[in-house]
């Protein structure tokens, strides 16, 4: 099986020389590393050539490298049908740079696109509704980007008196917190000392 993904790697490069840098398998899947300018190019060909037929886009995601230059993967799922293959496609980009939309190829790229902005803050030029999809209109960055804070910055709730839903400063009450990060599994003594069992058995005696 990672032969004949190795051999439709090779295919795809040679076809797509100017788009594609690299492929490899890794974990049983085809992994196709592309241009960002030239993604549209590229999931086109994977769509309609022969040896491809990768019509469905299964997903579109972001990952974040904050300690790169260009931070951001953009990782498009694709599956074929006629060949019951996989293939997974990154490009590069920064908080800056957009990237091409790829609506007009995949319909359902829509709305994945928008929930890789709302998340991570790619932009995706050319995307005809690119508003937040998860997070609400007032929201401030990007959850899913390493150098988010847990916390968040805001928090919102229903005010009864003014009758609608207002945002307030997150407040930490506690400025460090120290963890020991073990496990409340391995905390737990599996024996109770003896000092513990001779005073338990003391006890009875004087009952």
């Amino acid at each position: 099986m990672d032969a004949a993904l190795q051999d439709l790697g090779e295919i795809i490069a040679i076809s797509l020389p100017d788009c594609v840098t690299s492929t490899e398998v890794v974990c049983g899947e085809l992994v196709v590393h592309a241009n960002r300018d030239s993604i549209i190019k590229t999931l086109t060909f994977l769509r309609d050539d022969a040896n491809c037929h990768f019509k469905q886009l299964v997903d579109l995601c972001g990952v974040d490298y904050p300690e790169r230059e260009e931070r951001f993967d953009v990782v498009y799922h694709m599956l074929s049908m006629t060949h019951n293959t996989r293939v997974r496609i990154k490009v590069r980009t920064d908080e800056d740079t957009p990237v091409p939309s790829v609506v007009e190829l995949f319909s359902t790229a829509g709305w994945f696109e928008r929930e890789t902005w709302d998340m991570f803050g790619v932009y995706f030029s050319n995307n005809p509704d690119l508003r937040r999809l998860l997070t609400d209109y007032g929201f401030e960055g990007h959850p899913l980007r390493k150098d988010f804070p847990l916390s968040g910055y805001v928090e919102l709730h229903y005010n009864d008196e003014l009758k609608r839903v207002v945002y307030t400063p997150i407040k930490m009450t506690q400025e460090y917190r120290s963890f020991d990060f073990l496990s409340p599994w391995e905390g737990v003594q599996k024996e109770m000392p003896v000092e513990a069992v001779a005073d338990d058995n003391s006890d009875e005696g004087a009952s």
